[in-house]
């Protein structure tokens, strides 16, 4: 299984860790500001670094996510016009073939419906690839053979061979591209600005005699939602979301036609 992040435990370590270090910054300030009497902190310029730094990793994170989500919901739409197109070209085969050659392709769809109910655990859908796989040459040698065979369509050959290509080339796009997010590096870069940013934060509080809520609560709460919200497009099939498992229904939709 490559890695993953679910999103609402590291939403609620960020939101807690966030709450700490808002805190543990302020009291920070409040020892700082004892011993140098009062004087106002010269840090703006480290400040804003530091913000603007934490603001651009939100920004570059959650702008390459939905691009992500969207590649991947073509793709199941490509998907099932390509198992469509060659399972609507069985007809073109000699009629003894075409009631195997359609048996397969239910096989074939069932196969791949396994295969994303289980993902994005490339471990656990490795069975249902390897059958999928086993598939294809089957569907394959059955297309040959069925074109070859008295009976079916002059250009059964022609027709046939292309559209299979397209519905076994995009088996292994799809699985690629489940398997492209951020580097598990991006997220903890993520985690530990938050962090940093909370407690500089903090320590700026120092300088006023009561706690703005509202500022901490916008603040935290802004962050720790907008990462569960990049994470949740990341790894729909993970998080609460049903964002790009219910593109599946297409699929789902086509089995259905085949019966």
């Amino acid at each position: 299984m490559y890695d993953s992040v679910p999103a609402l435990p590291f939403a609620i370590c960020m939101l807690i860790g966030m709450a700490v270090c808002l805190d543990v910054g302020r009291r920070i300030g409040i020892r700082w500001r004892a011993k140098s009497d009062g004087a106002s902190p010269a840090f703006g310029g480290v400040e804003s670094a530091v913000f603007s730094l934490f603001g651009l990793l939100l920004a570059f994170t959650f702008s390459g996510a939905p691009a992500r989500l969207d590649a991947r919901r073509h793709l199941i739409a490509e998907e099932t016009n390509a198992i469509s197109t060659a399972y609507l070209r069985i007809d073109l085969l000699s009629p003894d073939s075409q009631p195997a050659m359609r048996q397969r392709f239910r096989d074939y769809l069932d196969s791949r419906l396994d295969v994303y109910r289980v993902m994005p655990d490339i471990e656990a859908a490795k069975a249902g690839l390897v059958k999928s796989e086993k598939l294809q040459q089957a569907i394959w040698k059955g297309a040959i053979a069925g074109a070859s065979s008295p009976g079916a369509q002059p250009d059964a050959m022609k027709l046939n061979v292309p559209a299979l290509n397209a519905m076994i080339d995009i088996t292994t796009t799809r699985t690629v591209a489940a398997s492209i997010h951020p580097p598990m590096v991006i997220y903890g870069l993520l985690f530990a600005l938050a962090l940093v940013t909370s407690m500089i934060g903090g320590f700026g509080m120092a300088y006023t005699t009561q706690r703005s809520w509202l500022h901490i609560g916008a603040f935290v709460l802004m962050a720790v939602l907008t990462v569960y919200t990049v994470i949740e497009i990341e790894y729909p099939r993970l998080g609460l979301l049903p964002a790009e498992s219910s593109y599946d229904q297409v699929l789902v939709d086509l089995r259905h036609n085949m019966d």
